[in-house]
């Protein structure tokens, strides 16, 4: 950026910084009085002014300082080259509140009540998904001589259980050797690429397994496969009550949409990539009842295999480098500690 240009983006990370941290209207005798930039009030004054009519401040009131839009708070994320990380004493923080988890459900809920607690804003976290899924053991268990329950355990250390009416009655013994058929065919195996496989089980599996298998076998590609279930953890939702003067009438649309989890799981849509920080702004989200929050998401996940998303909704006058620094800090964590699972 040429000098002028530089000037004047110093003094729109002003003006956010200002009103992010004490909400009112920032003039110009302000940003001369609490930033030194070394130029005049009047120069301050210009500048300010061209950022006025380029979109990137507004002026509320008549009488008031400018505050930033979504294109201001765009241009300012966007020139985050580097984020402050976490001090070492908050690192550790983090990672021996999560060491503490007993398995992947506590996990994901101690993760979104640390990550709502350093943000102060509403925190989320997907399941890790079944697409990306290896199917460590399948568990089959006779609840009656005509029901089964089927637990499949993946290597995130996603539980996920179907009941399946058979029909007809099984034995106990058959219910084992379904088990052992499932397991000898499927564990170690993506659940993407299982598909084709358990659809040939029935026909190689003996005559008094065959109808039991094609049930079990139905619900596992229709479910598990072809359908799955996507879970969040959501918390911190109180947070949003703090700043009602963020949402002039639109709280309740914000509360109602993260109540739709369809809505949710669109916000954490784009996380491709393990760590990859992505950070959507006022009117750049897609759902209209979302347009007056910022949303900062990021993939987690081991070995570069993206496992899932997480993330925080607040409003657009947010702490973005510590939000971002927070955000990525616990992502990397979960990917730790599943990566050990």
């Amino acid at each position: 950026m040429a000098s002028s240009e530089e000037r004047r983006f110093e003094v729109l990370r002003a003006i956010v910084a200002d009103y992010v941290s004490n909400h009112e209207p920032v003039g110009s005798k302000a940003i001369v009085d609490r930033h030194n930039l070394g130029v005049s009030s009047a120069t301050i004054r210009n500048d300010m002014a061209a950022l006025e009519e380029e979109g990137y401040i507004t002026q509320p009131h008549t009488s008031a300082g400018r505050i930033p839009t979504d294109k201001g708070y765009r241009l300012f994320v966007d020139h985050l080259a580097d984020v402050k990380p976490l001090s070492s004493a908050e690192r550790r923080a983090i990672m021996n509140f999560l060491d503490g988890a007993i398995d992947l459900d506590d996990v994901l809920r101690r993760s979104v009540r640390l990550l709502a607690q350093l943000t102060r804003q509403v925190a989320v976290i997907q399941y890790p998904t079944m697409s990306s899924a290896t199917l460590r053991h399948l568990e089959v268990v006779p609840l009656t001589p005509a029901r089964l329950m089927l637990v499949v355990i993946t290597d995130s250390g996603r539980v996920d259980q179907r009941t399946i009416d058979l029909g007809d009655v099984l034995s106990e013994e058959n219910v084992y050797r379904i088990r052992d058929v499932l397991n000898s065919t499927l564990s170690g195996r993506r659940l993407t690429d299982a598909a084709s496989r358990v659809a040939d089980l029935p026909d190689q599996a003996p005559g008094e397994l065959r109808d039991a298998l094609i049930r079990v076998c139905t619900v596992l590609v229709e479910h598990l496969v072809d359908h799955p279930e996507e879970r969040l953890v959501l918390g911190g939702t109180a947070n949003l009550t703090r700043n009602v003067a963020d949402f002039p009438g639109s709280l309740r649309q914000v509360l109602e949409a993260l109540e739709e989890q369809v809505v949710v799981l669109k916000l954490l849509a784009a996380a491709r990539n393990p760590g990859a920080i992505t950070v959507r702004i006022g009117e750049e989200n897609e759902d209209e009842q979302m347009r007056s929050t910022s949303v900062v998401s990021i993939g987690y996940g081991k070995d570069d295999v993206l496992l899932g998303g997480m993330g925080i909704v607040g409003p657009t006058r947010m702490d973005y480098p510590g939000t971002i620094a927070a955000v990525r800090a616990v992502a990397n964590y979960v990917g730790q500690i599943l990566a050990g699972s």
